[in-house]
């Protein structure tokens, strides 16, 4: 798109006056690479003089080879115009080379900075922020910062020099021609300052645009599935279209004003020019200028011009460029909700010991989500949470992960407070397996040792047999070394939940936690990974939410939830001599599942 197609997208927060630093604290990526930035400013100097120093040898050739009628001077002077293009070339070069490498190790180095932040943020962060507008910022934010790092700060260097080289130059020539030439500089300012206006406010939303049309990219691609199950494609196109086309109006008006602006500083320039030639042309007449002076000053106005050009180009750029800046280090200033306190307490192998004690729990001001929770289990127990959709219950489990922290009371492990305790060796202490069976966009061995790094092929491979995976794993195009695409999309949904269970298998956590993690399988299924749950199950602390009864009906104690609150605590045959709410869900749901159960079990409904 180049310098102006960039400089001039900015949106309604980002169209904003020069921050000096904000600019420090962008350019402050830079220093790690100050010697490649000194030898990236040699050459652009190099550049710059060689480019200054060829019209004052067209002026010798003028004024005194051709009078001279000497060839070996007129040798002499073109040797030396062609030694400067050649300088001035291997230094473009150099510095194309340098500057590019310069700018591509600062973008790795922001985006590596910014990934890792983001992969310390509380789930908070991203309940309140559009993922499209996340992965903006890691990209054409970015991307729009290599812009200003790999060409704006060349530019500006070249742009200084070279104005300020041209200047002296010109004076030099002629003092005359050159008050004449500076005396059309404050129409170039005005025009500048008009344009800019205009321009800025053609331009407040386009920046914001971008960045919805990669939330509504992201989003029809990752719902793609969806959308063409409810046959929506169409409505998907209008919503994406409409997004779309304010983002090319956007454009339209500001590239309209664009095409108005260069015209007319070419136009300034132009009238300059001429005003040089005819007072030059008189005094030429007159004697007092030489033909050699008069081209030479041309030529020399020519890099005149050029630098005020590319100073208004390079301002919008960098302006550009905070406005990215901007975004990208409130990424980067925003604070996790869940950090280790100063003296955290690391964990040995736990006991797995877990207590609620009155907790209470908002994602939202004045609207509780858990209310006075008290639960407990015991090591090696199991427990289990019910209840409608909306009771709690994955609150409950996320709090216990310290995704997010209680607003009131505690959470213990072995008798010490989540709050107190390092959070890495909190959570590598943990197995969850969650209902969408999430996998990785890699091989099926991988995904599997992904619950412990060091794991050994064969371990995989056991693990992988114990929940009855392997044999389906085996038909796979390459076994274990098959690729499952971005979330296993080639997999059945069993299927990746008996990896994520293998998963959790090989990381032998001593609280294993399943969030539904069996209620997106078939019946069938399920009495495959039956055999592997109580393996999960024995010797650690357990804490299921199931929909199926299967599972939940042999926990030492089932907890019902109902609008945040446990309403009743028993056994499975005890809650249901109660009558109460588990009996009532048990009637509605779990009844028929464990019929079609005992039907899957039976070698008749089998035949």
């Amino acid at each position: 798109m180049g310098m102006w197609g960039h400089g001039f997208g900015l949106a309604a927060a980002d169209k904003k006056q020069l921050d000096l630093k904000l600019l420090g604290r962008t350019l402050r990526y830079m220093l790690p690479y100050r010697l490649a930035i000194a030898a990236s400013i040699a050459s652009v100097l190099t550049v710059t003089a060689s480019d200054l120093a060829r019209p004052y040898l067209v002026r010798i050739l003028i004024d005194r080879d051709l009078p001279a009628a000497s060839t070996t001077l007129m040798t002499q002077t073109l040797l030396l115009y062609g030694l400067t293009l050649l300088l001035g070339f291997g230094a473009m070069i150099g510095q194309r080379l340098v500057t590019g490498w310069i700018g591509l190790k600062v973008i790795w180095d922001l985006r590596d900075s910014v990934f890792r932040h983001l992969q310390t943020l509380s789930l908070r962060f991203y309940d309140n922020r559009e993922m499209g507008d996340t992965i903006s910022r890691m990209t054409n934010d970015i991307d729009l910062l290599n812009e200003l790092i790999s060409n704006g700060l060349v530019t500006l260097v070249n742009t200084l020099f070279a104005l300020g080289g041209t200047v002296l130059a010109m004076l030099a020539l002629d003092v005359r021609l050159s008050l004449l030439t500076l005396a059309i500089m404050p129409l170039l300012l005005l025009l500048t300052v008009l344009f800019r206006g205009w321009i800025g406010q053609a331009y407040r939303r386009t920046r914001e645009k971008i960045a919805q049309v990669t939330a509504h990219v992201e989003e029809g691609v990752a719902g793609v599935r969806i959308i063409q199950s409810f046959a929506q494609e169409d409505r998907n196109i209008a919503q994406f279209n409409l997004v779309n086309e304010e983002n090319r109006l956007a454009n339209m008006e500001a590239a309209g004003l664009r095409s108005i602006y260069f015209p007319a500083i070419e136009l300034v320039s132009s009238i300059g020019i001429a005003t040089v030639l005819w007072f030059g042309g008189i005094a030429a007449l007159r004697g007092d200028l030489t033909f050699g002076i008069i081209v030479a000053f041309l030529l020399y106005l020519f890099r005149f011009f050029q630098p005020i050009r590319n100073l208004t180009m390079l301002y919008d750029q960098v302006l550009a460029a905070m406005a990215a800046s901007e975004r990208i280090f409130e990424l980067l200033d925003t604070k996790p909700d869940i950090i280790d306190p100063p003296n955290p307490v690391h964990l040995p192998r736990i006991e797995g010991r877990v207590e609620y004690r009155h907790v209470y729990f908002r994602y939202v001001e004045n609207d509780p989500v858990l209310i006075d929770i008290n639960l407990h289990a015991e090591p090696a127990e199991m427990i289990a949470l019910v209840g409608a959709t909306g009771s709690g219950k994955s609150t409950i489990i996320s709090l216990l992960s310290r995704l997010y922290d209680v607003d009131e009371g505690q959470i213990l492990i072995d008798g010490h407070d989540l709050r107190e305790i390092a959070i890495k060796s909190l959570r590598t202490q943990l197995g969850i397996v969650l209902q969408e069976g999430f996998l990785f966009s890699t091989t099926i061995r991988e995904n599997i040792r992904y619950g412990r790094l060091d794991a050994t092929d064969e371990e995989i491979e056991e693990a992988a047999k114990a929940v009855g995976a392997h044999e389906f794993i085996m038909r796979m195009p390459d076994g274990y070394d098959t690729e499952v695409r971005e979330r296993g999309e080639k997999l059945s949904m069993g299927e990746r939940q008996l990896i994520c269970l293998a998963r959790a298998l090989i990381a032998d956590p001593r609280i294993l936690i399943l969030d539904e993690a069996t209620s997106s399988i078939d019946p069938y299924t399920e009495l495959i990974i039956q055999s592997a749950l109580l393996k999960l199950f024995q010797g650690r602390t357990s804490i299921v939410i199931a929909h199926r009864l299967s599972t939940v009906r042999r926990a030492d104690r089932i907890y019902v939830l109902d609008h945040g609150q446990i309403m009743e605590v028993g056994n499975h045959e005890e809650l249901l001599a109660q009558g109460g709410l588990y009996a009532k869900l048990y009637e509605m749901q779990f009844k028929a599942q464990e019929e079609m159960l005992e039907e899957q079990a039976t070698p008749d409904a089998a035949g």
